[in-house]
């Protein structure tokens, strides 16, 4: 077999390498943008499959395809979505802004592998990509749906279930914790008590929180371009078309895609990704919040604030023995950086449209489905190897409360601000406890100082507590 043959499109002829099932086109985008070796991933070449196999399925139900190519079509776009052919999508993610390079990428393989099933050699074209396989369709239409179907896909199979199993473990954690008192902290510095399950149940909620956020993006992201064509008017593509093509997406995947009400605006901008992005940049904050925390709350294990354990993972340093780091923390909020990262892309890219086309949607699609992927499964490690092994340290916890100078924020309605602001730098001065001083002074009974500085009781009462918890 010869190394290359030659396929031609609208600008002449080009050399394709003869085991490739893309084409002229497509070789063009590799010649042009040697850029950074980033491709379209996996989600987005099975949105671009189901896509083209449910255009082809359509225009074989309306006869608007010859027989023997639609079926050819609809079994190679299978394929496509299946993952048979991802090797061939070698276009660089930085290309052209509408993602035209991609879209007939797809297309040349579709055609090409259709060609082969019917038995007709590649690059001959039995089955054309623009006549056939993009029948109906323009790169402005299919690549902004591409990134709808493939974000909401990926939102729904693995980013919230992930999140909600780090809910979960976060409220099993605020259960198992509920009994234990522990120091609270403001400013970094020592508060009044707290029980570690209300601390948890903060967590919880960030992240239930976060959940309601993203499934608040799901109206508009099920809203696909398709059926818009080239500027939104729907110019060759017929009535009913992309309602129909959709309603077979909707089937293949089991998600609520509808044709976007306002097919300018869907052509025209990107606002539900650059929603998509902010909510997923939320979850990013509230993940780093909870991982710094977690990780603060188990330094040491015997110079910090241990007042919790985590799972011991692996070595944590190649020259001090026994050292033990917070990796999946310290992952976590890398994650979460990168997400944040991507968001101010997204937002460049979001602004980026002019008149009838947004022209950054491929930096768009990289960077959300990235954003994506990265938060599933970071979240879902963390839960596994982090989270569901945290264990308290119910003593260093009694210990901390206990040497607290904030305990005396209990005697104020007794003595008085000043009064108990006095004993506060006292304690500190001498090295002993708020306790020890007011016993020592004598301003009230043991039974009245025992009771005041009960730190369950500075915690709430359950009455009081239980509208504040998720």
């Amino acid at each position: 077999m010869p190394e290359y043959r030659v396929e031609s499109d609208s600008m002449g002829e080009v050399r394709v390498p003869s085991a490739a099932y893309y084409g002229a086109q497509t070789q063009r985008a590799i010649e042009n943008f040697p850029i950074s070796g980033l491709c379209f991933g996996r989600r987005s070449i099975r949105a671009l499959g189901l896509l083209k196999k449910a255009c082809a399925e359509v225009h074989l139900e309306r006869k608007s395809l010859p027989q023997d190519i639609g079926a050819a079509i609809v079994q190679a776009a299978r394929e496509v979505a299946e993952g048979v052919h991802d090797g061939q999508f070698p276009v660089d993610v930085f290309q052209t802004g509408s993602g035209t390079s991609t879209n007939m990428n797809a297309n040349e393989v579709i055609a090409n592998r259709a060609a082969e099933i019917l038995g007709v050699p590649r690059g001959k074209k039995r089955v054309h990509p623009n006549d056939h396989v993009n029948k109906g369709q323009s790169s402005n239409d299919v690549m902004p749906s591409v990134l709808n179907i493939a974000s909401l896909e990926a939102i729904e199979r693995d980013l919230l279930p992930a999140l909600e199993g780090l809910r979960g473990a976060l409220k099993q954690k605020e259960k198992a914790f509920d009994p234990i008192v522990k120091i609270g902290r403001t400013h970094l510095a020592d508060a009044v008590p707290i029980r570690l399950g209300q601390e948890f149940s903060g967590y919880a909620q960030q992240v239930a929180a976060g959940i309601s956020r993203i499934e608040g993006t799901r109206a508009r992201l099920a809203e696909l371009a398709l059926g818009g064509t080239a500027v939104g008017t729907g110019l060759n593509a017929e009535p009913g078309f992309a309602e129909a093509v959709i309603a077979r997406v909707v089937k293949e995947t089991g998600l609520p895609f509808r044709s976007a009400p306002n097919r300018f605006e869907a052509l025209a901008a990107r606002d539900a990704a650059v929603e998509t992005s902010g909510a997923l940049k939320t979850v990013a904050v509230s993940l780093i919040k909870i991982a710094n925390d977690i990780r603060w709350l188990g330094s040491g294990p015997r110079c910090g604030i241990g007042e919790i354990k985590l799972p011991d993972l692996q070595p944590g340093s190649s020259i001090m023995p026994g050292k033990v780091n917070p990796v999946m923390c310290e992952m976590l909020i890398m994650v979460c950086a990168q997400v944040i990262g991507n968001d101010a892309a997204i937002t460049v890219g979001g602004l980026s449209g002019n008149f009838e086309l947004n022209v950054m949607i491929p930096l768009i699609t990289h960077n959300l489905l990235q954003s994506i992927d990265l938060l599933a499964r970071s979240t879902a490690a963390f839960t596994e190897r982090c989270v569901t092994g945290l264990e308290a340290d119910a003593v260093r916890c009694r210990e901390m409360v206990e040497r607290s100078l904030a305990m005396c924020t209990a005697l104020v309605p007794k003595i008085g601000y000043d009064a108990a602001a006095g004993i506060a730098k006292e304690a500190y001065r001498t090295g002993r406890t708020v306790r020890e001083v007011v016993r020592e002074k004598r301003l009230m009974t043991d039974e009245e100082l025992d009771r005041l500085l009960d730190p369950q009781h500075m915690t709430g009462p359950a009455s009081g507590e239980d509208s504040q918890r998720s």
